[in-house]
């Protein structure tokens, strides 16, 4: 639901962190072709749509907080009847005023001529380069030709900086309205995730599985999915971005399903693993539940103060002590943590932070150091075990692949888990599997 003041108040808060001497330039990236004459379906950029909640291509946001007029500025497709009947409604110049904030707009084709105009004299500008190529090279030309018109009172800024150090901040920490749309996302997920687990039987291929998920995800209102669905059956569970979803799942094997909705431009990234049969072999549900008492661990140590490294160097040790455990390793946990060995079946770190994007901005860092959590961050818990089909492990344990994931606010006290709807313990999946599945 799109609401004029929450936007309002995010470029005011975004203005008084970079100061009134400041003016920063937020552009959305281009149109991205396909193939042939078709473009990918447009989602616009993620820093933008934060302040503005403006969703068309072709746009670009200027703030000025020490301006006395035109503090606001944006520059948008204007109105054409004939594009509009083939591509769809623009806001245009009027609407961006009108409904989107701006206090002043122009036509898209006019941001060459006026970009010096409105970024001189200023000490910094805030633009994240390197992400557009074309625009990058505007940003430069129009430094390099207000260089040429000091003498005449247009300098340009004298630093370029990261919108990561403010903007960035900001989307980390998450306000209510944020967080509503985070629990509705993670909601709607759960119910994708249950739809899966009611429909993967063995001789279902992954590919049903992910239409049903992707189908969950627009029928209940969401946009669709936050990043490619995973749904890796056997041993291809054990590929950690596998997207292909072409093979039939098989008698006995496990499906690892990876999937987030996104509602509302912000993003669940939930992630489950349970046996197409119904019930986990001794041997699978050996290895799950040494994933999941690393998992419940690692959830209860959410709560400001800790770090993610402490989070993840807890799973690195449980999950190794676990490995030795299964004889996919010899020796003592310490050694084989020093040696790195452990990677070959834990290779990935086990926690993001999560809300517009999937692997959301914010500092790891601070410092030097590991940042410490606090209230209003949400990130994700996934420690996992993969133990590939050609691994130099017991024949038992190979093509196993084990994750499990769920998206976690931090709490002033501790925190609370907005995917806990879906189900974890191996008993309570095999309980719901055969609910669910008539077994």
């Amino acid at each position: 639901m799109f609401d004029p003041a929450v936007f309002a108040a995010r470029r005011d808060a975004y203005m008084k962190a970079i100061g009134p001497t400041s003016v920063a330039v937020v552009r959305s990236l281009p149109e991205r072709l396909r193939n042939g004459d078709a473009f990918f379906k447009f989602r616009q950029l993620s820093d933008l749509q934060y302040l503005t909640g403006f969703a068309e291509p072709d746009t670009t946001l200027i703030l000025r907080p020490g301006a006395e007029a035109e503090r606001v500025v944006m520059f948008v497709r204007p109105r054409d009847p004939e594009m509009e009947t083939w591509e769809g409604r623009r806001a245009g110049v009027e609407g961006a005023k009108a409904t989107f904030g701006a206090d002043a707009a122009y036509p898209a084709t006019e941001l060459p001529a006026k970009l010096a105009e409105l970024i001189a004299n200023h000490e910094e500008l805030h633009y994240a380069l390197g992400l557009d190529e074309e625009m990058d090279k505007l940003v430069t030309s129009t430094i390099a030709r207000l260089r040429k018109l000091e003498k005449r009172g247009k300098r340009p800024p004298h630093a370029v900086v990261d919108p990561r150090d403010a903007l960035h901040e900001l989307r980390l920490h998450k306000r209510p309205e944020e967080l509503a749309h985070l629990r509705k996302a993670a909601a709607i997920s759960t119910e994708a995730h249950i739809a899966a687990m009611r429909t993967g039987r063995p001789g279902v291929f992954e590919y049903e599985l992910e239409a049903l998920i992707d189908y969950t995800f627009r029928r209940r209102g969401g946009q669709g999915p936050g990043y490619t669905s995973i749904v890796g059956a056997g041993e291809n569970a054990t590929i950690l971005h596998y997207v292909d979803n072409r093979c039939a799942i098989a008698e006995g094997d496990l499906v690892l399903v990876d999937a987030g909705c996104e509602y509302d431009h912000y993003t669940a990234d939930i992630t489950r693993t349970w046996p197409a049969s119904g019930t986990f072999t001794p041997v699978q549900k050996r290895v799950y539940d040494i994933v999941l008492r690393c998992q419940v661990e690692a959830i209860e140590m959410v709560k400001p103060g800790i770090t993610i490294d402490d989070i993840h160097n807890h799973c690195v040790r449980r999950l190794t002590e676990g490995m030795i455990a299964l004889g996919l390793l010899g020796g003592a946990a310490d050694d084989r943590i020093a040696d790195q060995s452990y990677r070959r079946f834990y290779m990935h770190g086990t926690s993001h932070w999560l809300g517009m994007d999937v692997h959301d901005v914010g500092a790891y860092i601070r410092g030097g150091k590991a940042r410490p959590l606090e209230p209003g961050m949400v990130l994700t818990v996934e420690p996992g075990l993969y133990i590939a089909p050609d691994a130099d492990a017991p024949p038992e344990l190979r093509g196993i692949g084990i994750r499990i994931e769920d998206d976690v606010l931090v709490t002033e006290d501790g925190c609370r888990v907005l995917s806990a709807d879906l189900p974890t313990d191996a008993d309570e999946i095999e309980s719901w599997m055969a609910r669910i599945q008539g077994r």
